[in-house]
């Protein structure tokens, strides 16, 4: 049985760069599932298994599609129970809950500031156009405005990530001693700058960026396997 990935690029299809589907191709691995990806701009998501989903992740798993990066992670842990655990029981769950929803209101929105520039010029015309608009819509006003604020935002990144520090002093992973779920979902965040920007989020001696090399190391360097813009 052949797994697919339905992953987010830009004009170079070995890039892909979504941090959702980071967080997916992450928990295949940590599951040791094998897997194919599949690379597609964002204009060419909809046509994808009959229209099954706007957005990705998408995968497929045999007769099984899920999409949604923690709906896939939900669906692994019950399919596969007897390969490592994503969640440390349902506690876990729970916490991951709160992770993603502090990744995606306070972490995202801060690193798209930093990085939209970038993500803009590195996708085909055809996807650029996709971009401008929905990302104006989003934020209520042009490419150029939100781009000039990722300076500050960059400034205040550090501030933001202060969670995180204090818990990094004393574990080598948000998970504790070993990975989780919890990790993946921050990672893709961090791993999607990475890849799009050569912008330095994070600084040389942070507990954060200690982490996120510990991360990129991981299931054989995957996260290594597509190099640092």
């Amino acid at each position: 049985m052949t797994r697919k990935l339905y992953s987010l690029c830009g004009a170079d299809r070995t890039r892909p760069f979504s941090p959702h589907v980071w967080k997916t191709a992450m928990s295949l691995a940590h599951k040791q599932l094998d897997f194919d990806t599949v690379p597609l701009g964002f204009t060419e998501i909809p046509a994808v298994e009959d229209g099954a989903t706007r957005l990705v992740p998408l995968l497929r798993d045999g007769e099984r599609l899920v999409k949604d990066s923690f709906d896939i992670a939900l669906y692994l842990e019950e399919a596969y129970p007897e390969r490592p655990p994503l969640f440390a029981g349902e506690g876990a769950k729970g916490i991951a809950r709160f992770v993603e929803g502090w990744s995606q209101t306070t972490l995202h929105p801060a690193i798209t500031r930093i990085i939209i520039r970038d993500i803009h010029e590195r996708l085909e015309p055809v996807d650029q156009a996709y971009f401008r608009q929905s990302r104006e819509k989003r934020f209520g006003t042009s490419l150029e405005a939100v781009a000039e604020s990722g300076a500050a935002a960059l400034e205040s990144l550090s501030e933001k990530l202060e969670p995180l520090r204090h818990m990094l002093k004393s574990q080598a992973f948000l998970g504790g001693m070993s990975p989780l779920f919890t990790d993946y979902i921050v990672f893709g965040a961090f791993q999607w700058a990475r890849i799009v920007s050569p912008q330095r989020l994070l600084q040389s001696g942070d507990p954060v960026a200690d982490w996120f090399a510990r991360c990129l190391d991981l299931h054989d360097g995957l996260g290594r396997s597509v190099t640092a813009a």
